[in-house]
């Protein structure tokens, strides 16, 4: 009777145990199939785990900052100052006519009023006025420095703001309620405010120079026949208007007031020839008894414009110069208050001549991250401007205080009375310090 129980209770036990047997591979199998399934999932999914909302553009916002051009950065031992409040570029400056200020404008919708007597400090200051919905590309101040105009890229036509002093010694910016009326078809490449406050000149890229009164009427529309129009200015002295083109001449206008100061009309005066290609660029002295220009040819120019246009009297030519980089590419031009010295920009690059010998005497390499887009002296001569990206900066003119010395000596050797000769002492002694405090004093 105890074996077939016994019996019984082993087959029982080996029905269990295979039933285990069973289950436990079954568990197996499972574990198995999801270990498989787990690992036939992408690395990247397990990586980065489930996205979070927005991320996507996140990741495009820190792209595009990524791509923004950095500032570009320029040293060297004649740089006097760096302007560098604007968030785009800078396309055009003014020097007030009293001495005071810089305007400058930015395609990042300001204008900019610095003030001159910190450029020579540690700490910039200036003051921001809005281009509401546009930006400017030119600005010019009025001869009262009470306001300013401006041509704007999208609206294509001048507005006026005023300039109204606050109690802290600041301004406050007001835009005029109406813009003037658009009247160029082509893209306006320069404008312009007579000193004498009578009139606004405004050129456009195709063969158009209008004159305008102060209220935003066309006084005088003038026909340049150059092809196209590269500059266009207003003499210091209000006389003149002068264009450049495509052909090999710059075409100077008189522009005529009566006795009580109503418009009367506009009439040519004279013409500067004596380039073999088309003209970039030209400028008038400050006192407009001469003018620069630099041409496609090669060649700068200094003329003796100081003559009797109405007897058919012709310019003189005073000096030529070479200038290779004007054959290949555009040139902006500035000519120093005294005409002592030819500044001249091409692409990112700035060179000064010595007027009166025709030689080169500094040249400042790479001064943008982009192409030069304006160059001016201040009243003083004493420092050159420059913009072309996000920074406007500022060079001391030693090639200028070198002139003076040059000047003075050659003064002083036919001085007849000791106070001249104590005049001439003393402007000598000013330039030479001027250039010894540079380190640029030639023993």
């Amino acid at each position: 009777m105890e074996l077939p129980a016994m019996s019984e209770l082993m087959v029982l036990s080996f029905v269990v145990g295979l039933l285990a047997l069973m289950a436990t591979a079954a568990v197996a199998r499972g574990w198995l199939r999801a270990q498989e399934e787990k690992g036939s999932q992408p690395v990247v999914q397990k990586t980065n785990g489930p996205k979070k909302p927005g991320s996507k553009k996140q990741k495009q916002q820190q792209r595009i900052r990524k791509e923004k051009p950095q500032q570009h950065n320029f040293t060297h031992r004649l740089l006097a100052a760096a302007l560098k409040s604007h968030s785009g570029n800078v396309s055009c400056m003014d020097f007030s006519s009293n001495g005071k200020y810089l305007a400058t404008c930015a395609d990042d919708r300001t204008v900019r009023i610095w003030s001159t007597k910190d450029f020579l400090q540690r700490e910039h200051r200036s003051m921001r006025a809005n281009v509401e919905l546009d930006h400017a590309t030119l600005v010019r101040f009025s001869p009262d420095c009470r306001a300013f105009v401006v041509w704007l890229a999208n609206g294509d036509t001048l507005r006026v703001f005023k300039m109204t002093k606050r109690e802290d010694g600041g301004f406050s910016f007001t835009a005029t309620p109406e813009d003037f009326p658009k009247k160029h078809k082509a893209p306006v490449i320069n404008i312009g405010i007579a000193d004498t406050g009578k009139f606004i000149m405004t050129a456009s890229s195709d063969t158009t120079v209008l004159i305008w009164n102060l209220k935003g009427q066309v006084l005088s529309t003038i026909n340049t026949n150059q092809m196209n129009n590269t500059y266009a200015a207003i003499s210091p002295c209000s006389r003149f208007v002068g264009s450049c083109g495509f052909t090999p001449d710059v075409k100077v206008w008189e522009v005529c007031f009566g006795k009580k100061g109503e418009f009367q009309e506009v009439v040519r005066a004279f013409e500067l020839k004596g380039h073999s290609a088309a003209v970039h660029c030209f400028a008038f002295s400050n006192d407009s008894r001469r003018m620069a220009s630099v041409s496609k040819d090669g060649t700068w120019k200094l003329w003796d414009t100081d003559v009797e246009y109405k007897k058919q009297q012709d310019p003189y030519l005073l000096r030529t110069g070479r200038f290779e980089e004007a054959s290949t590419m555009p040139c902006r031009l500035a000519l120093s208050p005294d005409t002592h010295v030819l500044a001249l920009a091409s692409g990112t690059s700035i060179h000064l001549y010595n007027t009166r010998r025709g030689e080169k005497e500094e040249s400042f390499e790479q001064v943008h991250g982009e192409c030069i887009a304006d160059l001016a002296f201040d009243v003083t001569g004493r420092l050159l401007a420059s913009c072309g990206d996000r920074a406007v900066r500022l060079f001391h003119n030693t090639p200028g205080h070198r002139a003076v010395v040059e000047e003075m000596q050659t003064l002083l050797k036919r001085a007849s009375s000791d106070s001249t000769r104590q005049r001439l002492q003393q402007q000598l002694a000013q330039a030479q310090e001027a250039l010894r405090s540079l380190g640029a004093l030639k023993k």
